[in-house]
């Protein structure tokens, strides 16, 4: 199977390996696009695990996710920019667009996101305004 968050890449070489094993992210874009993969395909556990603890969802907030990407069908993802979040680094930022359909209309998702390293591994933080 394709990956969700390149088409040029098979799922198995991709984003399957962090989500296997979180530990395998080496950069904040590559924890950006295994959490498009993981939205695309629902793996709730994932998008919880790439959280950071202190803003994580709790579990009312994560079913509403579930249930919402469930209900929607994910076209694309387009990075936009990265800013630092390199192996050495311990906070990056990248910009992306992420395309889906929802009610017969494509939406799009743009974010700024903010990434940082806890408990040794990339987690989200949170979007910046």
């Amino acid at each position: 199977m394709k990956c969700p968050c390149n088409p040029y890449r098979l799922y198995e070489n991709c984003c399957a390996k962090a989500h296997h094993d979180i530990l395998q992210v080496t950069t904040a874009e590559q924890l950006m696009r295994s959490r498009y993969s993981a939205f695309v395909l629902c793996n709730i556990a994932y998008l919880q695990d790439s959280h950071h603890s202190s803003k994580r969802p709790g579990k009312k907030e994560a079913q509403q996710i579930e249930n919402w990407t469930n209900s929607v069908n994910w076209i694309k993802l387009v990075v936009l920019q990265s800013t630092k979040g390199l192996e050495k680094d311990s906070i990056g930022n990248v910009e992306f667009k992420a395309f889906y359909m929802e009610n017969n209309k494509v939406q799009v998702i743009y974010e700024n996101s903010r990434f940082c390293k806890e408990n040794g591994h990339w987690v989200y933080l949170d979007a910046l305004e």
